[in-house]
């Protein structure tokens, strides 16, 4: 594992991506995408149903079970100038997400806001809200113009604030699908699996999941377990320096239980689903590094996994010392942050392959992809954009066994 080994120039990992070979709404059936399968520097074209036959045995897949919340609300002005408030980090009473979407009464949210300078300081926005019974007003006030900080308090506290963003907030799609979210988006933009609120973004490489495929893989054996990043609006962060080390990586919040950290000390083979669940299962092998080295904090910096390169504990040694840790403390779930950053250079502690969709140029998404295949991405974007695989969000779907 070495950083040095990160490419110094974002050149090397742009290719060129036509704007129709971006999906710009999901097919009619989850399971019907084209799968890609590469095993082994050998790629074979699938279909996303038939993912059963591709998995080696022994294999136990890993879901980010996050669930998209309707993050972005509209407030119109006395004047009738439109606000937009795009949910970004809860705040207050708690910065641990879903302890605020349980909260009834206020909650306070870093934001981004558009129109914001037509929001003068003192002013607050409301929203009226009915839900086919009762009536409900949303208000916002701003809490700290120069943080973006945002108040939200609403008139009902037999609601929570999860019931209220449902109510009030639309989708937040990706931007490069350049087109508003439709009542089919608040389905079809959210895995079959998600349970806890919180993502401003789905972990796209589950949306190909259907509940008849997830009844087969577990009737053939392949085990699942479950765990929470609840993927923030950074992940669509291009990068925009030369040098990828320079990029500010953005934070993200993850949530895991204690069956989740016995999964993998009990998996023979580990596929992430998605790249926000292989950032998990990889942040949770440097926590167990802390914890055998008497650190307990749970924040894994942005190039932390690249300056100790010696002596490290294999998997199952990492994971059991965060077992050990929960018994000890009587803890059931983990809450922390992540910043990990993976790019070429980095060798993999947890992950023996992927199921993942396929990203942007230049992105830290293509970034993980080059370290996770050691730079042979180019031969499966190449194949894939030979082959009319569709990209992005709503795109097709691989499976990375390298």
């Amino acid at each position: 594992m070495n950083q040095e080994n990160a490419p110094d120039n974002l050149s090397l990992l742009v290719y060129d991506l036509p704007e129709e070979r971006i999906a710009k709404h999901p097919l009619d059936q989850r399971d019907s995408s084209q799968l890609l399968v590469y095993r082994d520097g050998e790629i074979k074209d699938s279909t996303f149903s038939k993912i059963g036959s591709e998995l080696p045995a022994n294999t136990t897949l890993f879901f980010n079970n996050t669930k998209v919340i309707p993050a972005r609300l509209f407030f119109h002005k006395d004047t009738g100038a439109l606000i937009e408030i795009f949910l970004l980090k809860p705040l207050q009473p708690s910065e641990v997400i879903s302890q605020v979407m349980e909260a009834t009464d206020a909650v306070t949210w870093e934001c981004m806001v558009g129109n914001f300078k037509k929001w003068k300081d003192g002013q607050t926005l409301k929203l009226s809200l009915n839900d086919g019974t009762v009536d409900i007003t949303l208000t916002a006030s701003i809490e700290n113009r120069s943080e973006m900080c945002i108040s939200f308090t609403w008139d009902n506290t037999n609601y929570s604030f999860a019931e209220i963003v449902e109510l009030a907030g639309k989708v937040p799609l990706p931007p490069y699908l350049n087109r508003e979210a439709i009542d089919a988006d608040k389905e079809r933009y959210q895995t079959v699996y998600s349970e806890k609120e919180g993502a401003v973004a789905a972990p796209t490489a589950g949306l190909h999941f259907t509940d008849k495929v997830l009844e087969e893989l577990a009737n053939n054996g392949v085990k699942e377990s479950f765990l929470t990043l609840h993927v923030s609006a950074g992940t669509f962060q291009p990068i925009k320096v030369k040098n990828p080390k320079d990029h500010p990586m953005h934070s993200e919040q993850m949530a895991v239980e204690k069956q989740a950290i016995e999964d993998v000390i009990n998996s023979e083979f580990v596929i992430p689903v998605g790249t926000t669940s292989m950032r998990t299962l990889e942040s949770l092998y440097w926590f167990g590094v802390r914890l055998l080295n008497g650190n307990e904090s749970f924040d894994i910096q942005k190039l932390e996994i690249y300056n100790n390169s010696e002596n490290l504990p294999a998997r199952k040694e990492s994971f059991q010392a965060i077992l050990n840790w929960m018994n000890k403390g009587d803890i059931s779930q983990l809450i922390g942050k992540t910043e990990i950053f993976i790019m070429p250079g980095y060798q993999f502690r947890v992950c023996n392959g992927l199921i993942t969709n396929f990203h942007q140029p230049g992105s830290t998404l293509l970034l993980l992809v080059s370290a996770f295949l050691k730079g042979n991405w180019k031969k499966v974007y190449n194949h894939a954009l030979e082959n009319n695989y569709r990209f992005l969000s709503y795109g097709d779907s691989s499976l990375l066994l390298p």
